[in-house]
């Protein structure tokens, strides 16, 4: 299972995963993203379930990416235990994700291999996901504005 080697504070608030992704919503190191259109916590086991259907589906052929990672703790009270006397301890860990966010990400096989595969991932996970294609290369405008600025200086 995923989760932090060490952390500073055992316990955390509940943080709220409405609003939009800002960051890790572009397919970025893959060909093919898995994106999610829900917010939800994603614990470490379910992540892991979506990870093994994932390369079990893409068979020994390409890579793949991760892209969230649970380092939120979530605790949990004893059963049959009052009401007070402290939060509980720590049971899971979380990912929080928001809509948009790039859950997982394939490259090295076909398009048709890599839908399949996230597919099956996605029915791992308790939210809504579609499949994504890669829009352009990481870094391209800045590539061709470093071009043009050689240019400029003649």
């Amino acid at each position: 299972m995923l989760m932090p080697k060490r952390v500073r504070w055992r316990k955390q608030h509940k943080a709220p995963y409405d609003g939009r992704a800002s960051r890790g919503n572009e397919v970025f190191y893959g060909e093919y993203g898995l994106q999610a259109l829900e917010g939800a916590w994603i614990t470490s086991r379910q992540i892991e379930a979506a990870r093994v259907a994932l390369t079990r589906s893409i068979r020994r052929g390409g890579k793949v990416w991760i892209r969230i990672f649970p380092d939120k703790p979530m605790t949990k009270k004893p059963a049959e235990t009052r009401m007070g006397s402290g939060k509980g301890n720590p049971e899971t860990w979380v990912a929080v994700v928001k809509p948009g966010r790039i859950l997982f990400e394939i490259a090295g096989v076909p398009e048709e291999v890599a839908r399949e595969a996230l597919r099956l991932a996605g029915h791992k996970l308790p939210i809504k996901t579609r499949f994504r294609l890669r829009q352009g290369a990481p870094g391209e405008a800045l590539d061709k504005a470093v071009n043009t600025d050689e240019g400029a200086g003649d």
